[in-house]
């Protein structure tokens, strides 16, 4: 049985942990060494991609991106329903509609939209910091 965390990283996180020199670059190094479960869906991936091209110019997708679904604790979801539970900022739906398809324990985000989710109690998300995460997973 697998026990490993499954998560959905915003994309601001995901951005953050791209690079060797970043603080947060343990969430990258997480992945490759299957520390644990990262869900994705096609539209997450857009953003990803465009964000990336962005903020990083377009030689980090094919360093990063291309081959992110060839690891086998990055799992694409494809999710067959819309909650649309963040009315402020319905693009971050996206993120939440993945999480419950595809059974993920935390959305990763500091993402203030993210907040309403507290309050809903079907179908219950949890949303977890980057610190709050880091803590979580070096905790014996």
């Amino acid at each position: 049985m697998n026990n490993k965390l499954k998560l959905v990283l915003d994309t601001n996180v995901f951005l953050v942990s791209l690079l060797p020199h970043h603080k947060y670059w343990w969430v990258f190094d997480g992945i490759i060494h299957n520390r644990f479960s990262i869900l994705v869906s096609n539209d997450i991936l857009t953003e990803y991609m465009e964000k990336c091209i962005e903020k990083y110019g377009p030689s980090l997708i094919n360093e990063k991106l291309d081959f992110l679904l060839d690891f086998s604790n990055v799992e694409l979801v494809t999710p067959y329903f819309q909650w649309n539970l963040i009315e402020a900022d319905p693009d971050d739906n996206k993120f939440v509609d993945c999480a419950i398809a595809g059974q993920a324990d935390f959305i990763v985000t500091h993402d203030k939209h993210f907040n309403v989710l507290a309050d809903v109690s079907f179908p219950k998300l949890n949303t977890i910091k980057l610190d709050q995460l880091q803590a979580l997973i070096t905790t014996p």
